[in-house]
């Protein structure tokens, strides 16, 4: 069986849940708005992968359109929002894009993102996840959610396949 590291060659698709991955999962409650947090750390991996041509997908039970419209300033490929089943969309993905499994890493941090988790190349979750989501995954990170774990993956996923700090990333 591969290691964690040596499934991390295969990947060319990212994917990520939003609240307790991106953020950390807490939600500010304001006059007609709820406000959340993105680390810019995860942010800038998020833009450099996808300018070293990742595919980035995010599936997300919320419904912010203002976290959708910053992840698609950030070259994310596709936001959906309002997700309550994620595999159906992990399917429709895959369909509409034609990755396998053993390609995809995937992030999460509760049990709605199990089915896909199940199925995937390599599964993570950051530090402070659900203990039924640490029971499952490949690598868990040493980060919380919204505190650096998805540049955490991102980033070791990108020095494994020689495409961090490549030449290419100082010619944007």
């Amino acid at each position: 069986m591969k290691s964690y590291k040596e499934k991390l060659k295969d990947i060319k698709v990212f994917m990520f849940d939003v609240d307790g991955v991106l953020t950390d999962g807490l939600v500010y409650l304001m006059k007609d708005e709820l406000v959340r947090s993105l680390n810019a750390k995860d942010g800038y991996a998020l833009q450099y992968a996808s300018k070293m041509d990742y595919k980035i997908f995010i599936i997300t039970g919320g419904h912010s359109t203002e976290v959708k419209e910053r992840l698609l300033g950030l070259g994310v490929t596709e936001v959906h929002l309002g997700t309550s089943y994620k595999l159906s969309k992990y399917q429709e993905l895959q369909e509409k894009f034609g990755f396998y499994n053993e390609q995809v890493l995937y992030m999460g941090d509760d049990i709605p993102d199990i089915p896909v988790m199940n199925l995937i190349g390599v599964s993570t979750c950051p530090q402070d996840a659900a203990i039924d989501i640490k029971s499952i995954v490949d690598y868990q990170s040493p980060l919380d959610g919204g505190k650096g774990c998805v540049r955490d993956v991102i980033e070791q996923t990108l020095r494994v396949q020689g495409n961090w700090m490549s030449n290419k990333a100082f010619e944007w």
